[in-house]
């Protein structure tokens, strides 16, 4: 088992030794996925395992018609958003209703060159402080890059809902970016 071709087809065959080494060496960036979604490290633990069971189930599926990874990625955020979705913790406001208790919706009066000067760390710690409803519908589109259309149908939102909560978690982001005193 020299290249990923060969370790895949000596998956799609049984093969644990080839599972094994598909799961130490895409692992750690898969983790990095469930983290973006959950709420803490051992959620997102279990759901690595959990979508590496689909991964492995599913192998056979695997048509090499794109890139190994990205297949496996898109497995690891299905496996992720079924979980949230059972879970029913989410609740999805539509666009009639208020972002936040006490928020205010202010003028962007920042130029493009304060936003450039934020730091990345900052960024990444806000997004993971993001109302749940928010931050999935943030990653999928920002990260994961799926549209409003793919979104709405896989929580089973509207379309207007997906862009109304990507439009508030970017205000609540930008919001707390430029509080005073941080």
């Amino acid at each position: 088992m020299e290249n990923l071709e060969q370790i895949i087809v000596q998956c799609q065959k049984g093969n644990r030794k080839a599972f094994k080494i598909i799961y130490e060496q895409f692992a750690p960036k898969l983790f990095a996925v469930c983290l973006r979604y959950c709420k803490n490290r051992t959620e997102a633990e279990d759901l690595l395992h959990e979508g590496f069971i689909k991964i492995f189930e599913k192998i056979g599926q695997f048509k090499e018609e794109g890139a190994f990874e990205a297949w496996m990625r898109r497995v690891m955020v299905n496996t992720v958003m079924d979980y949230l979705r059972n879970k029913q913790k989410i609740v999805f406001v539509d666009e009639r209703e208020e972002f936040l208790n006490n928020y205010e919706d202010k003028d962007d009066d920042k130029s493009d060159d304060e936003i450039a000067e934020v730091d990345i760390n900052k960024v990444n710690e806000l997004i993971n402080k993001l109302p749940e409803k928010y931050k999935l519908v943030f990653n999928l589109y920002v990260v994961e890059n799926y549209s409003h259309e793919k979104i709405a149908s896989a929580l089973g939102i509207s379309t207007g809902t997906s862009k109304s909560n990507l439009s508030r978690a970017r205000k609540w982001l930008k919001q707390k970016l430029f509080e005073k005193g941080t």
